[in-house]
């Protein structure tokens, strides 16, 4: 059988006999250029049903490259990616859907309440380092259990945290960014509904857009520039006059509140995209990446919890306020996104698109209830028009890139 320069072998034992040898073609390929083909797995080898991989022993023994995925990761591997969408039933799709409306409205929510009910309020800078410091605690334990033994779960630490300060520092800009945008979070929830803020938050979208199309050099559709316009729109809308929330007591600047939503929105963009182009250059484990992240959060918190807290949190201390309503905001901000971001894999555009617009209408419903938010014409209207632009922008596009491997890989195999 004549070698093909663009294929790769699969790694295997010394040992493994001639005919294991043989096997030159992924099995994805394989797959689909003869869907009845079933494929034996080689000599010394066995199945993992999680990864659809090669494992010999308790080790990875092929590559994710493999697949030409761009890491070990499903989320980034058409091969498991999609056959976990394939399997996952309708529930598990709704279940995923009401997780992530729940913790969007949830976390909006309780934010507010905390932020504007607390007799004792508490330091925002303290919470946001807090989130972080848990945050590198889950995804230590993620890692540890992505390993599978405690001798690599060191040799990783070794190898990517204690002797990779470059990739630290590579990561200190994200993380920079990201506590930047959660103590913005903070401030506009002080002066803004949560309903007002989960509409205007929602610029984060055109944000993202402009991030990926400048840094990752994407295209957008006309159809996704349109709903781009038409959200700003509509957030217009909202702003314009906004409701008014008569149960709160507390002084509030609209203004103020406005301005540190959009710093938050242009620094979840470049963070997000950053970030996005961090882990598509390597291979390296996105708990790797995470842990890189959060430690460099960890120290740039506390260096702005003390320069902007510090003498009131010497005076009075570090927990200062704490309550158990605010430890369940740092429990939604830590333990939600990263909930969210494993689930995120299981559904598809449109149905994040429908979590969005559904915690917007639970934030406004829970609003009027807690807050004794005023809904107005233009809020109504503004709020519609950005729910509308979330659906038309999150709608698939014909994606040929698919159909052009699957016909290259039958000719590839015809030719061999």
């Amino acid at each position: 059988m004549a070698s093909n320069p663009q294929q790769e072998t699969l790694d295997r034992p010394d040992s493994a006999s001639p005919a294991d040898r043989k096997l030159r073609f992924p099995e994805p390929v394989l797959g689909q250029a003869f869907p009845g083909l079933s494929l034996r797995t080689p000599r010394g080898f066995r199945r993992s049903p999680a990864s659809s991989k090669c494992v010999r022993g308790g080790e990875l023994t092929r590559p994710a490259r493999l697949y030409g995925c761009r890491s070990d990761s499903s989320a980034d591997c058409p091969g498991t990616m999609a056959q976990a969408k394939e399997n996952v039933s309708l529930f598990f799709k709704l279940y995923c859907l009401a997780v992530m409306t729940l913790v969007a409205a949830a976390y909006t929510v309780a934010l507010r309440y905390t932020r504007t009910t607390a007799k004792e309020l508490y330091f925002s800078t303290t919470a946001v380092c807090v989130t972080e410091v848990i945050k590198l605690l889950i995804s230590v334990g993620l890692l540890a259990k992505e390993t599978g033994s405690l001798g690599r779960f060191k040799v990783s630490l070794s190898e990517n945290i204690l002797r990779s300060p470059k990739e630290l520092a590579k990561l200190s800009v994200p993380s920079l960014v990201y506590a930047i945008q959660n103590n913005m979070a903070f401030l506009a929830l002080s002066h803004l509904d949560a309903a007002v803020y989960q509409v205007t938050y929602q610029l984060k979208i055109p944000c993202t857009a402009l991030c990926t199309v400048l840094m990752l050099n994407r295209k957008l559709s006309k159809l996704q520039w349109f709903s781009v316009f038409m959200l700003c729109g509509g957030v217009t809308l909202v702003q314009w006059k906004p409701g008014q929330a008569t149960k709160v007591t507390v002084e509030q600047n609209p203004l103020l509140g406005f301005g540190a939503i959009a710093i938050a929105v242009l620094c979840s963009g470049f963070a997000g995209v950053y970030f996005e182009k961090v882990l598509k250059s390597s291979d390296t484990s996105l708990w790797v990446r995470n842990i890189q992240m959060y430690l460099s959060g960890i120290i740039v918190t506390l260096v702005g919890t003390y320069l902007s807290d510090g003498a009131e949190i010497k005076e009075k201390g570090f927990f200062y306020g704490y309550t158990y309503c605010v430890w369940f905001v740092i429990f939604l901000a830590s333990v939600g996104g990263l909930y969210t971001s494993v689930v995120v894999k299981y559904t598809d555009n449109i149905m994040k698109g429908f979590s969005a617009a559904a915690a917007i209408l639970l934030s406004t419903i829970a609003s009027m209830i807690l807050f004794g938010l005023q809904i107005t014409l233009f809020f109504a209207m503004g709020a519609l028009l950005v729910c509308v632009s979330i659906y038309l922008y999150g709608l698939p596009r014909q994606d040929t890139t698919s159909i052009q491997q699957e016909a290259t890989s039958k000719e590839r195999i015809i030719g061999v």
